[in-house]
């Protein structure tokens, strides 16, 4: 049924699907109160105006309508003018430095489109390599891992083998994306401010920059209305993040540089609150990491 939705739903206009994920939005807000006390909890914890929040309750649901769109769009079909960038140039500046990027981007607006529009305008120049977490259903892993490995944009599996393989991709010069406001598995994180609340929040994104000294830049895509495409906003950081050298104390680097990832992301925020995901769990204790079974022992 749902596999069904998707291939209808990837014959749709654009401008049709955000119609419709606008409604769906909102019946999900209103559906549910649980959904509907978290988000607007979480506007309040950031000292948001419910009305410049509100726009958010539909841009969710265009989120969730557009991704057939996305995700089984074929390899040679280009997003050409649908999407737009803005500080481009920031880049530009550092894939030429060659030193490597992280690009870091919130759940807001579409950032599923992020990495496809990248592939498209630098992915023959420095290939991009995007971290994700594996569907659970076999359909649906495969049309992510469909629309995910495309020309110029590779994947890393949330795993071990996953963080090795971006800081070979950045040591070489490579790029890489991730979203650091995701909630990462007990131990993978620290408990950091965010937007003046604790959250559990991930180390891995400051420590593949002090690790291997790549640049590292904040980014966001806004959906515009009526579906007439997106523009990706590229802007350096407010402030660097600390240098491993000058902190030997392992914890309070940790803590001061998930601080910094933080605030990088509450700004990209506050200037588009209206498409952020306010109703993401942010605020939920890390899930315990699984462990493979122990083997069987002989009973003799």
């Amino acid at each position: 049924m749902i596999s069904t939705l998707f291939r209808v739903g990837a014959r749709t206009p654009l401008p049709l699907l955000h119609a419709l994920g606008a409604l769906l939005g909102w019946l999900a807000f209103l559906g549910s109160p649980a959904y509907r006390r978290r988000l607007q909890a979480n506007v309040q914890q950031a000292g948001l105006s419910w009305s410049d929040a509100r726009p958010a309750v539909a841009s969710a649901g265009r989120m969730v309508a557009e991704l057939p769109w996305l995700w089984s769009r074929g390899t040679d079909e280009r997003l050409g003018d649908l999407v737009r960038w803005e500080g481009v140039e920031h880049v530009d500046a550092a894939l030429t430095a060659g030193r490597g990027l992280l690009l870091l981007t919130p759940h807001i607006g579409c950032f599923e489109i992020i990495g496809q529009a990248y592939a498209e305008r630098f992915g023959a120049r420095q290939p991009m390599t995007a971290l994700y977490r594996p569907a659970r259903k076999a359909w649906l892993r495969d049309l992510v891992a469909q629309s995910r490995n495309r020309p110029g944009l590779e994947t890393a599996p949330a795993t071990l083998a996953g963080v090795r393989q971006m800081i070979r991709a950045l040591r070489k010069g490579g790029t890489i994306g991730l979203l650091p406001d995701q909630v990462p598995a007990e131990g993978m994180g620290v408990w950091a401010p965010f937007f003046g609340r604790e959250a559990y929040t991930m180390t891995l994104a400051a420590r593949l920059v002090q690790q291997t000294g790549a640049a590292w830049l904040p980014l966001a895509c806004e959906r515009l209305p009526g579906g007439r495409g997106y523009v990706i906003r590229v802007q350096p950081p407010a402030e660097p993040l600390p240098d491993a050298q000058a902190e030997p104390d392992a914890d309070r680097l940790a803590l001061h540089s998930a601080g910094v990832v933080n605030r990088a992301m509450e700004t990209l925020i506050r200037q588009n609150p209206g498409q952020y995901l306010w109703g993401y769990h942010r605020y939920k204790a890390p899930r315990p990491i699984d462990l493979p079974a122990p083997m069987p022992t002989d009973a003799a």
